[in-house]
């Protein structure tokens, strides 16, 4: 009779394998891992009790026996987003390229949740664990991050920060971030040099960490012409669709001016763009739009949509390389990508329209040419 050995969950254990195929534990551990040789016979007894037992292998014991590909983790707010989806394939072409499995995990922009994520994935050895996006800073932030990056440094892995920046220069993580402020001068500087004084800026949330940069970029192109944005006309919220139509829906019915909109996101420009049509007025002709993250519709929206573009699948790409190629040493990396313009056929020139809101065929830029830089070189 065979000895019980299931384990507290009732599921069957490598024992259980072994007595059904007639062989060692050990046998078995080289049949599943594939590097040792065993007699084609012993194999497929092995594998046909494994079928009947339904039986899967443990995935910390595999990693801490070395055997099979190990983890890169990739953890973020919400996998829905186009930019992070398009970071999520940079992170899983890269993984795989180097024979490490991808695993993604949500938080939902839950603190809480996203350390218990980082804690199972210490525990099962990933080889590293990438955070995706901005955050919103609290006064614990840098505190959690740190101890975070710490233990996943005593467990032999690393924490990459794709988005955010560094925490400091005694805390072992790696830092892979986009000039996300200086997209934001560019976008807001292209803007003003076409002769728009009056643009509706729609923001994130305040205290998140991209959002707050975005706003930072928007202000600091109208101080570099010596002019102040109307306060009224900076709106926040979230960064979806929905929020951008509503937004522009309340400014409307309040009939603030204005000649152009910015929004810090393309899903938040498609939706102030159908808010705009909804309301009788035309892109470019009667409103300029512009957006930020250059997802793939950007091209698609009618007129093609101006926007800043993010490597966002670079950032994914990089964001393991770093991780996976850094010295046993290295106490910290930090590497900065750039971002551009990419000018399309949604801003119009009021220049030399007297800075009417309905110029008459505003003149339009090439499409698909990267303009403008942040002083200090900040934008590619």
């Amino acid at each position: 009779m065979t000895r019980k050995s299931a384990d507290a969950a009732g599921r069957h254990t490598i024992r259980d394998v072994a007595a059904r195929a007639g062989v060692s534990a050990s046998t078995v551990s080289r049949v599943l891992a594939g590097h040792y040789p065993v007699s084609a016979a012993t194999r497929t007894r092995v594998m046909r009790a494994v079928k009947e037992l339904d039986y899967v292998a443990d995935a910390r014991a595999r990693a801490i026996a070395g055997a099979g590909a190990s983890t890169v983790a990739f953890v973020l707010d919400d996998i829905t987003g186009p930019s992070f989806a398009q970071m999520a394939h940079g992170v899983e072409r890269e993984a795989s390229r180097r024979g490490h499995l991808c695993q993604v995990c949500t938080t939902e922009g839950d603190p809480e949740r996203e350390l218990a994520v980082v804690e199972v994935m210490r525990a099962q050895r990933a080889a590293a664990v990438i955070l995706v996006g901005g955050t919103v800073e609290s006064p614990g932030y840098h505190e959690r991050m740190s101890g975070i990056a710490r233990s996943l440094q005593s467990a032999g892995s690393r924490l990459v920060l794709c988005g955010r920046p560094p925490l400091g220069p005694d805390v072992p993580a790696t830092v892979i971030e986009y000039d996300n402020e200086g997209g934001a001068f560019a976008l807001c500087s292209h803007l003003l040099s076409h002769g728009h004084r009056k643009i509706l800026f729609l923001g994130g949330i305040r205290g998140h960490m991209t959002a707050d940069g975005r706003e930072r970029g928007y202000r600091e192109a109208y101080a570099a012409r010596g002019i102040d944005p109307d306060p009224a006309l900076i709106r926040t919220g979230d960064f979806t669709r929905d929020g951008g139509h509503r937004r522009v829906r309340e400014v409307l019915a309040a009939e603030l001016d204005f000649t152009a909109v910015f929004a810090t996101t393309d899903m938040v420009a498609a939706g102030a763009l159908t808010a705009l049509r909804e309301a009788g007025l035309r892109v470019p002709e009667d409103v300029s739009l512009a957006g930020y993250d250059d997802i793939a519709f950007a091209r698609d929206l009618y007129p093609p949509l101006t926007t800043v573009h993010v490597p966002y699948e670079e950032l994914g790409r990089i964001a393991v390389s770093t991780a996976l190629d850094r010295s046993p040493t290295a106490r910290n990396e930090h590497r900065l990508l750039g971002t551009h313009v990419v000018v399309r056929d949604s801003v119009g020139d009021l220049r030399g329209s007297g800075g009417a809101a309905r110029a008459d065929r505003p003149a339009r830029p090439p499409a698909e040419q990267p303009v403008g830089t942040r002083p200090g070189g900040g934008v590619t």
